[in-house]
């Protein structure tokens, strides 16, 4: 009689709704129980040690446990794992045979994300880790004009770096971002689009962009070159009203109830413009993430949140579309070379396939190398004092697939990434982001 139990699922992946709502979803003895059956399933399978250091250190714990199984393992160390977890969702989407609908039911990285609620509703977060993820607050002060020069002074700073590290935890050696005081909010405040909006059957031909807190005031270029490639392409730009940050750096500290608060602010204003005709995009592949997974994961019932989810693309999947249906320019008028193009985690497990490098590999004259490998960065934990050597270490493999494919441009479409990868090839080359370079390719 034929079995319908299977070693592993050949199944799409289905996704759970979070469940933050239930009172049990904080039960700490709960949590620990589910973490031991599913590190226990982890242990006996250890398809994703290469991953990140999560799964490395619930290893060297099970080694070195009296039992060498998880039963041996202090469940007051569990919590080492869940802090090497970034949530990229990759052991997810790419590696665990066991995800739902497997009767398994493992969801290693909303597990881990119900962890790191527990420890946030109980006050174990660190200072350091709400003001770095508090990243509109910072943004204001830090973007003020003349406290954008001295923030960006000391943080190029040795001894300033060094008492940053002392007082805050952040390392001294990690690369930290840019703060311009002139954003893109400002450098587009007068911009007026000559685009006519041209719809497809899967587009509407017209795009609001979501400018995200790191783009806006950390990574403002690659916004105006957004602007300029649509545009070129017929697509009329505009940004969306004001927004707070995605939510997604308050997600992986486990401060929910902020999440949350995002959304309230941001849902309307997004629904409002998809009510108009908009479709939606964000240059940050985490932001994309947050709305078109991460939101209809937490709030599954809302209507605005599912509206908002469905009209939201990834900038290269939606220019990809356009050229299915005929919309896309390829006036390109220069090469671009070799272009090393890391792909970002938060943009692979969209499952829209390689939207940046089909794309940047219609450029006549340009080869691409495709790097799928994590870059280790996550936001905050690259800069974290703890965690900045383990990621360096993740990086370096993509640092060396940069240097040995010997490229005249590199980049990914998370530009946080980019600048992790940079970090680690320390050649004295700036990463550029795709949209960057697409501009370019078009002479625009």
């Amino acid at each position: 009689m034929a079995s319908d139990k299977r070693e592993g699922s050949l199944d799409a992946p289905t996704r759970h709704p979070l469940g933050q709502d239930d009172p049990a979803f904080y039960d700490e003895t709960a949590v620990l129980a589910e973490m031991e059956r599913v590190f226990d399933i982890c242990h006996g399978c250890r398809r994703c040690v290469n991953l990140c250091f999560a799964f490395p250190t619930l290893f060297d714990l099970v080694d070195a446990s009296s039992t060498m199984e998880v039963d041996g393992v202090d469940k007051a160390d569990f919590g080492k794992v869940v802090d090497h977890c970034y949530l990229c969702d990759l052991c997810y989407m790419t590696k665990c045979p066991y995800v739902p609908p497997h009767p398994w039911n493992v969801d290693f990285p909303h597990l881990m994300l119900r962890a790191k609620a527990v420890k946030y509703k109980e006050g174990k977060v660190k200072l350091r880790d709400r003001i770095l993820t508090s990243t509109d607050a910072v943004g204001n002060i830090a973007g003020i004009p003349v406290v954008a020069g001295i923030v960006n002074a000391a943080n190029k700073a040795k001894p300033a770096r060094k008492l940053l590290e002392a007082v805050l935890e952040v390392h001294a050696d990690a690369k930290l971002p840019v703060f311009h005081s002139k954003t893109l909010r400002k450098r587009m405040k007068h911009h007026a689009t000559l685009a006519s909006a041209e719809p497809t059957h899967t587009t509407r031909g017209r795009v609001a962009l979501f400018a995200t807190c790191y783009m806006n005031r950390n990574e403002p270029g690659p916004g105006e070159d957004l602007f300029a490639v649509f545009e070129h392409n017929g697509i009329p730009v505009i940004l969306a009203g004001k927004e707070r940050c995605c939510g997604m750096p308050r997600l992986e500290l486990g401060d929910l109830e902020s999440v949350r608060q995002a959304k309230e602010h941001n849902v309307p204003m997004l629904a409002e413009l998809v009510d108009k005709g908009w479709d939606l995009t964000a240059l940050l592949p985490s932001c994309v993430l947050m709305f078109k997974n991460e939101l209809p994961a937490m709030f599954p019932d809302d209507e605005q949140v599912r509206k908002v989810a469905d009209a939201f693309y990834d900038p290269f999947e939606y220019l990809m579309l356009r050229h299915r249906a005929g919309k896309l320019k390829t006036d390109f008028q220069s090469s671009l070379g070799r272009v090393a193009y890391h792909a970002a985690c938060h943009q692979r497990v969209q499952n829209i396939g390689h939207k940046t490098f089909d794309l940047l590999s219609m450029v006549p004259g340009t080869e691409v190398e495709l790097i799928e490998r994590c870059s280790g960065h996550d936001g905050t934990y690259a800069v974290k004092k703890e965690f900045h050597p383990f990621a360096m270490k993740i990086v370096k493999p993509v640092a060396e697939r940069v240097k040995r494919y010997e490229a005249d441009h590199y980049g990914s479409d998370c530009a946080m990434a980019g600048h992790h990868i940079e970090h680690a090839v320390a050649d004295g080359r700036v990463a550029e982001h795709p949209i960057t370079l697409l501009r370019r390719a078009y002479g625009l």
